[in-house]
């Protein structure tokens, strides 16, 4: 992924207001990420743990979505170990399950669609062994090259279900 500016991330965001996305908490080493690693940008708020954020590419145009911790109320979620996107196993918890409101009509009714992720949306990093979880790694016969673009595909599944009515 080529470096994106502060601008550009924040006029990606579909599923918040523009006042919403100027209050963002962007990555303070923005310009020092390991961009030539990411297929995405994904961060966590650390002033808001259960706030997280993903922009990647779609047809040429960033796409932007806002994450949340589901509330827990009454009933507790279905725990893994497994990144839904990246596949990626983790101990304990490195897999959060992240509730994205959908866009536009729906989003604003209270609809929204969840994912679990890795806990620190860093999965290109583990992809690419940059980060480790404690784990073994799966043995796997795909290729780097097909991991990442498995990885996407989950991610663009995903932010399709955000964008649809």
């Amino acid at each position: 992924m080529e470096p994106i500016g502060e601008k550009d991330i924040r006029a990606s965001f579909v599923n918040c207001s523009k006042g919403e996305a100027r209050r963002i908490s962007l990555p303070r080493e923005l310009p020092d990420l390991p961009w030539s690693d990411l297929d995405y940008l994904g961060w966590r708020d650390p002033g808001a743990p259960d706030r997280g954020y993903v922009v990647t590419e779609r047809a040429g145009d960033l796409v932007g979505v806002t994450l949340r911790t589901p509330q827990r109320v009454g009933r507790s979620f279905t725990k893994t170990t497994a990144c839904a996107i990246c596949l990626t196993g983790h101990p304990g918890s490195g897999v959060s399950l992240l509730a994205a409101p959908k866009a536009g009509t729906s989003g604003r009714q209270g609809n929204t669609v969840g994912a679990y992720f890795c806990a620190d949306l860093a999965c290109p990093l583990y992809l690419r062994g940059k980060k480790q979880t404690g784990l073994l790694r799966y043995e796997e016969s795909l290729t780097l090259e097909e991991r990442i673009a498995r990885t996407l595909t989950h991610l663009h599944q995903f932010v399709d279900k955000v964008l649809a009515p």
